[in-house]
């Protein structure tokens, strides 16, 4: 049986609505815990709110866009290691295309790259100049598909991540545990939360990891120290400070093989081993530090009017030096010639990074009714954002035996040439109105307009749109909800193209229709089918020339769902299928199907309560095709399992990524290099509630 009929056989049996039964003070102490105040846990792994898609608190029934938010009590128990491993179980999100990466997060929405925020900010500005974020320090991750733009300014087509903060909650609570697993991976976290009075309460969130990889010589080091503060002056103003301090020490476990060698025959020879180091030892690195300061204020000046204001500023620096095989100059046959499949070249790359941001995003939210049957939720705000990249850098490049690796002779660039200087400021003003008709029908109209300045060397660019959203949405029957939603895109980008010029904003429209059903307050069911068209993408091409070609159309349709059983049994359901046009390359790189299932159930045991869960995660084949060749990427299936028991305040958890141990390649792209999947990791953690 394969594994989408086996997720959608599931699907009919569990979905079956029925007097589903949920542990009201496991949510409320969860919540708590989490410093979640945007809605109820109703199941594992959705909540009933998400600021992310309308900025305002509104159920998600009421909101004409499909959006998934995962509660950091989800996502560790799934053994999410990163904040691409959080999103693993969402519709329609891709997050292993390239197996794990250290070095960043990535991921897809429908088929586009999406943008990363935090706490409604942009975090991310460019790649290779920050260190990835680390999931602990999150309340929650939201996952809105499809444009955001007239909230957020700076979104892709496809969506965009928001990954909310911990913050202070005004109670004694708080976590400690220590954690060992595969690949000498040891850990201590801490989520430590102090009211000192009923005005004033502080929390830290810790982790420090000392662990290795799957890739020799590729550590994957951190230290993340997050402190927060929130004064609560009176019953209707608070005022969060936020910092965090990251340092990163790790490497590249993506080594770029060369197809030929790896999943297409190289005369003869075994084939390269996946995980096979090909660096320097000692030298290779992608070592960071960055530093983070936030401000966030919320005013009620009454039951109907509330001021939210936000800041953030960050400094990061960051080494790389890297080497990788040049399966690009040839890739039916990248060897030497002469060199019987041997001798291949490879390129050498020192890069010192800086990166400086400062974001604002400011608004008034203002609840009111026109007439007697409808009610208004106007939001307006401006927010503004400024980014800075300071690159210098240094190449080399030499012939290696790809298949005997003399480490000691492997070249080490020094970064020493002038530093290459990107800067972009974005001012924004936007304006949206909820409406809600006799409580049934929810009608969501918004605008913005951008304006963005960025500076390349000598050049300067300016450019300037509008964009518009509307959406509605009404329950007609049984608990069901159709919706249809018209949304559009402008994203600024900072850099340049490899000819040097500055790339130009990305723009794009999307057309939606879907249907949510909600028969009780224990199942959520969404289905959507979209259409979206982008203009402007960067593509990295063959020789790692970067372009920005014409246009993409992505179109699918996604199916998620949620439901809680009788006898503490949840299960998550996901499905998605698009299709890509217009760029072919891009086209093949993602699988056309993605789907999930996450379940878990709880026992009442002898030593505590005993929880178990299990989890497969779904990816369709990849057919990437040039004028020499077509390389077919095979579907894969993984499985993840949990195995925890609590008693009093004792957890004790065994976390299994990847359980039978899947071992092949995530990705083999047209240009020629293919990326491994990362192969089973297990984790087991001791955690002390306090």
């Amino acid at each position: 049986m394969s594994a989408f009929a086996l997720l959608a056989g599931t699907a009919l049996v569990a979905l079956t609505p029925g007097a589903a039964a949920t542990d009201d003070t496991t949510d409320a102490q969860r919540k708590v815990a989490d410093g979640q105040s945007g809605g109820d846990i109703l199941v594992e792994g959705r909540v009933t709110e998400a600021q992310a898609s309308t900025k305002t608190d509104t159920p998600a029934i009421e909101v004409p866009q499909p959006v998934t938010v995962i509660p950091s009590e989800t996502y560790l128990s799934q053994g999410a290691i990163s904040v691409a491993d959080t999103m693993r179980y969402a519709a329609g999100v891709l997050t292993d295309l390239y197996g794990r990466d250290t070095r960043v997060d990535t991921f897809t929405i429908r088929g586009v790259s999406a943008l990363q925020f935090r706490d409604g900010m942009r975090d991310i500005y460019s790649y290779y100049v920050n260190i990835a974020s680390d999931p602990y320090n999150f309340s929650r991750v939201e996952v809105v598909r499809g444009p955001a733009s007239v909230l957020f300014g700076q979104g892709s087509i496809g969506g965009l991540v928001n990954l909310v903060s911990k913050t202070p909650v005004f109670t004694n609570t708080g976590e400690v545990q220590l954690t060992y697993g595969s690949f000498d991976r040891k850990e201590v976290l801490a989520d430590l939360n102090l009211a000192a009075s009923d005005k004033l309460a502080g929390r830290i969130v810790a982790r420090v990891r000392d662990s290795g990889t799957y890739v020799d010589h590729v550590p994957d080091d951190r230290i993340m120290i997050a402190p927060s503060v929130t004064w609560r002056p009176d019953a209707r103003t608070d005022v969060t400070l936020l910092g965090l301090y990251q340092q990163d020490k790790t490497g590249s476990t993506l080594n770029f093989l060369p197809i030929v060698g790896t999943v297409r025959d190289n005369r003869g020879r075994p084939p390269l081993d996946p995980y096979l180091f090909v660096g320097k030892p000692g030298w290779d690195r992608y070592d960071g530090r960055m530093w983070q300061g936030s401000g966030l204020l919320t005013h009620r000046f009454s039951d109907a009017v509330k001021l939210s204001l936000k800041a953030r500023y960050i400094d990061s620096h960051l080494t790389y030096n890297t080497h990788y095989p040049d399966s690009y100059s040839n890739p039916t046959d990248p060897y030497v010639p002469g060199s019987d499949g041997r001798l291949i070249g490879v390129y050498a790359g020192s890069q010192l990074g800086r990166l400086n941001v400062l974001s604002t995003d400011n608004n008034v939210q203002a609840r009111f009714n026109t007439g007697a049957h409808i009610e208004h939720t106007l939001l307006a705000g401006v927010d503004y954002s400024w980014n800075k990249v300071g690159i210098t850098s240094a190449y080399d490049y030499q012939t290696i035996d790809l298949y005997n690796i003399d480490y000691a002779t492997l070249a080490t660039p020094v970064a020493t040439d002038p530093y290459s200087r990107t800067t972009q400021s974005q001012l924004g003003l936007y304006a949206q109105d909820q409406l809600r008709f006799y409580d049934r029908v929810s009608l969501v109209l918004g605008v913005r307009r951008d304006h963005v300045i960025g500076h390349s060397g000598a050049t300067r660019t300016s450019d300037s749109a509008t964009t518009f959203r509307a959406g509605i949405i009404g329950e007609v029957a049984a608990n069901i909800s159709p919706f249809f939603s018209y949304t559009e895109s402008f994203q600024p980008i900072a850099g340049t193209t490899s000819d040097g010029r500055p790339f130009r904003p990305q723009t794009g429209t999307q057309f939606e229709a879907g249907a949510k059903w909600q028969p009780g307050p224990n199942t959520m069911v969404t289905a959507t089918a979209f259409r979206i068209k982008e203009n402007g993408r960067p593509i990295t091409g063959p020789g790692m020339r970067i372009t920005q070609t014409g246009e993409l159309t992505t179109k699918g349709f996604e199916v998620e769902a949620t439901h809680s059983l009788p006898g503490r049994f949840d299960l998550s359901l996901a499905y998605g299928h698009n299709t890509i046009t217009g760029d072919e390359e891009a086209a093949g790189y993602f699988p056309r199907t993605i789907a999930s299932a996450w379940t878990t159930k709880s026992f009442d045991a002898a030593l505590g309560t005993l929880r178990l869960g299990a989890g497969v995660r779904y990816a369709g084949r990849q057919v990437t095709s040039d004028a020499n060749w077509s390389i077919v990427t095979p579907a894969r299936a993984m499985v993840d399992a949990l195995a925890e028991i609590t008693r009093e305040r004792w957890r004790l958890s065994l976390n299994a990524t990847n359980l039978f141990d899947r071992r092949g390649y995530a990705s083999c792209l047209v240009r020629g290099d293919c990326f491994a999947n990362a192969p089973r990791n297990v984790m087991l953690s001791l955690r002390y509630g306090i």
